[in-house]
């Protein structure tokens, strides 16, 4: 995912001369040295000092460049988090934020690097994008829209290998979800990598009993697509979010939040992180450990559809009372 990153920045700046790029000391880590080998004269190292980047990005916006700033998710947003808002949002500038290995994709680096409270900072930001890339071809594309729009925007990066879900000449436009299988019975609504991995794999479990659910990309989770949102719950009645971030204030919460207005007799499950820290671990351990594997996802699914579901699934998984 960081190869095509970086080779969609080089891309980018070939076309557009106002292509800058900073970082905090993490070439290596977002993938980023072949653009510094290609623009030595556009690449800005600015060392451990993420929120020193993010006011020097804005500074560079204020005359006239297109400004990219790269660290670790949970520095971009507990760390720069004040000069994002105020230097870059209310400012009006354009700052293209991006924070790598959110949550549990951090994994050995441990709980103190975990974001798993970005999302729900980013959305508070008057007037900013706030996107996660589900597969290469997406990240791709939306860098490329992200690139061409005006104004701030946040996008969680996943760095390590992914599944490619999509056909290379697929279309993507940020603010606008895309359906990746349709059901009847219940509609998976993920935003980025593993989530989105994790409720196709989910959905195959389903199948098997039965059980009809439509998986949608959410990669954009603010703006939100409400009219995908309120699609899938005029069409399911069920919709069950699977994000890697705490369940409130991330998708989950936006997801209620439009059912809260337009539809608030249908049911909605959140799955992701439940008011906790991260750990050190494995990323099989961690999805794991905190729900985010396809047999949990099926099994609070077919819950909600049915309690007599859960034994089936509950063999293959076994639900911590907790979460019960």
């Amino acid at each position: 995912m960081r190869a095509v990153y970086a080779r969609t920045l080089i891309a980018l700046a070939e076309e557009d001369m106002r292509i800058v790029l900073l970082e905090a000391d993490l070439m290596k880590a977002s993938g980023t040295r072949a653009f510094g080998e290609r623009f030595p004269e556009r690449t800005f190292q600015m060392g451990v000092a993420e929120a020193n980047m993010v006011g020097v990005a804005a500074g560079l916006s204020a005359t006239g460049k297109i400004a990219f700033a790269d660290t670790f998710a949970c520095f971009a947003a507990r760390r720069a988090y004040d000069q994002f808002f105020i230097s870059a949002g209310y400012a009006r500038q354009t700052v293209k934020l991006t924070g790598t290995d959110p949550g549990i994709a951090a994994a050995y680096n441990g709980g103190t690097h975990m974001s798993f409270e970005d999302v729900g900072l980013m959305r508070n930001i008057p007037h900013a994008v706030v996107f996660e890339p589900g597969d290469p071809v997406s990240l791709r594309q939306l860098v490329i829209c992200n690139a061409r729009t005006p104004g701030c925007a946040y996008m969680r990066l996943f760095r390590q290998p992914a599944n490619v879900l999509y056909d290379e000449n697929e279309s993507f436009e940020l603010g606008r979800g895309k359906v990746l299988a349709d059901g009847t019975d219940l509609a998976l609504i993920a935003s980025g990598v593993i989530p989105l991995n994790e409720a196709l794999a989910a959905r195959t479990l389903l199948g098997r009993d039965g059980l009809s659910a439509a998986v949608v990309d959410m990669h954009t989770v603010k703006p939100l697509d409400v009219e995908l949102v309120l699609q899938y719950a005029r069409k399911t009645g069920l919709l069950v979010t699977c994000e890697n971030h705490q369940i409130t204030n991330g998708l989950g919460s936006a997801v209620a939040e439009t059912l809260a207005e337009h539809a608030p007799g249908v049911r909605l499950k959140r799955i992701g992180i439940r008011d906790e820290f991260g750990e050190v671990g494995t990323l099989d351990y961690l999805k794991a450990r905190f729900g985010l594997t396809a047999q949990h996802i099926a099994a609070q699914a077919a819950k909600e559809l049915s309690r007599n579901k859960l034994s089936i699934y509950g063999s293959v998984f076994r639900i911590p009372s907790a979460r019960k």
